[in-house]
């Protein structure tokens, strides 16, 4: 079911928040199945203003758009595959019980987009690569914004071992602590990059 959604923003709803995403809350088991992640107390999406609507399936798309332009020497694969790996994991868990509803929606494509965006190589060739990534990030996006405690792994492993997973995984924590506390918290920054992502829609459509 694709999910309509209206960006908001409410320009005073940042005041004393630039503390909180100096602060690194993200916590890793390695060599389990699963992960459980300590995230703030509330992932609100911030308390916003009407100013655009979008929907599930259109950031999907813009996001497909994304890698193809952002991975130029991709030759054996195209960015909408890798919206069929989300979607993909996305039903796999749903259907097993892992979570009661759906997590693909708009506010948590931005935040995906967010960390692919950061971490992704302009240089990825390979399908192996960009499932790598995408799949680690999705992962985290997972742990950090989902409804649920804790995930199974094996969905989000695709073509690698753990230790590659769990290499990558810590890595993008170290980088982008901060800026998965400040999305959730500051409303400017979610709508920067809520704007990056549906930019791409003009390519898409």
């Amino acid at each position: 079911m694709d999910t309509t959604w209206c960006h908001q923003q409410d320009q005073h709803s940042t005041l004393g928040t630039k503390k909180n995403c100096c602060q690194t809350s993200t916590s890793e088991q390695h060599g389990h199945n699963m992960v459980s992640s300590t995230r703030p107390a509330s992932v609100p999406w911030v308390q916003r203003r009407a100013v655009v609507q979008t929907s599930t399936s259109e950031l999907l798309r813009c996001f497909g758009e994304f890698l193809n332009g952002h991975c130029r020497k991709l030759k054996d694969i195209q960015g909408g595959d890798a919206v069929l790996w989300l979607r993909s994991v996305d039903r796999s868990l749903l259907i097993k019980g892992w979570q009661d509803t759906t997590f693909l929606n708009p506010a948590n494509i931005v935040f995906l987009f967010m960390l692919v965006r950061e971490i992704l190589p302009e240089d990825t060739e390979t399908r192996r690569e960009l499932q790598g990534v995408v799949l680690t990030c999705l992962y985290l996006s997972y742990s950090y914004v989902g409804n649920e405690i804790s995930y199974p792994l094996k969905p989000f492993l695709g073509e690698e071992n753990r230790n590659q997973f769990w290499e990558r995984s810590l890595m993008i924590i170290n980088l982008l602590s901060k800026k998965m506390l400040c999305i959730n918290s500051e409303p400017a920054f979610f709508a920067q990059v809520f704007s990056e992502l549906k930019a791409y829609s003009s390519v898409s459509g």
